[in-house]
């Protein structure tokens, strides 16, 4: 029987990632990194590059465009509108949670 290794990283929202650790764990170079917070897909904190911070959702979410551009061959504006359709389905999953809470 053929033996299968998984690895990954934990993070919770709170964890704070730089340029560069956000960059590693992706595989990708920081311009590509740089490019995302370009078009508005991730919003670092820091004054510059060199101090910017990443949450632990911007790795999903950064993980999720090299998915969507692998995959689909989706462009970056096409990732940015289905990151912010997920984020809408999410928000209204949530919403209907409550809803159904309160029946």
């Amino acid at each position: 029987m053929k033996q299968i290794t998984i690895s990954g990283i934990l993070l919770d929202d709170e964890a704070e990632l730089s340029l560069g650790d956000l960059s590693r764990a992706c595989r990708v170079h920081a311009d590509w990194i740089i490019e995302l917070v370009d078009e508005g897909i991730l919003e670092p904190t820091g004054e510059d590059t060199a101090h910017w911070h990443f949450s632990g959702t911007s790795l999903m979410r950064a993980r999720t465009v090299l998915r969507l551009q692998h995959d689909l061959d989706v462009n970056l504006s096409g990732a940015a509108l289905v990151l912010d359709l997920l984020d809408e389905v999410e928000s209204l999953r949530a919403r209907l949670r409550l809803f159904d809470k309160q029946e």
